[in-house]
């Protein structure tokens, strides 16, 4: 597995991007995929997680930071996944990283533990500013 986050920038408060995450290795389409973020000075946080799939039986489930203003969702014929993020805010500047968990599953609250995830990208950058 070799994970590859990208998509990240320099936006307004207010603006939007998405960002991606390409998976060039071993195929896992049935295994969790996360975003977490690591902003300047704090530590790393969850941000979204997705199962399986988004439908089809499958769930996502999102920090109470970004909810209501992200989507996370994944296309398994690509080996991607994707995080649209919306109304940002200069709080989310970060550095953001995407993350594989080899178990088959919904996602929930558990899915916030970064030691549930064995394999990561390298991080994209995402700059809101004021």
């Amino acid at each position: 597995v070799q994970l590859q986050a990208f998509g990240g920038g320099l936006v307004q408060t207010g603006g939007s991007l998405r960002l991606s995450c390409a998976n060039s290795g071993r195929t896992f389409s049935s295994a969790i995929m996360g975003w977490f973020r690591r902003a300047p000075g704090k530590e790393r946080e969850f941000v979204a997680a997705v199962s399986w799939s988004s439908s089809n039986g499958g769930n996502t489930y999102y920090a109470d930071s970004v909810k209501g203003r992200s989507t996370i969702s994944r296309d398994n014929a690509k080996n991607a996944v994707y995080l649209q993020m919306n109304s940002l805010k200069p709080d989310d500047t970060a550095v953001y990283y995407c993350a594989l968990d080899q178990a088959f599953g919904r996602v929930g609250p558990w899915s916030r533990s970064a030691l549930k995830y064995e394999h990561w990208g390298q991080g994209t950058l995402v700059t809101v500013s004021s």
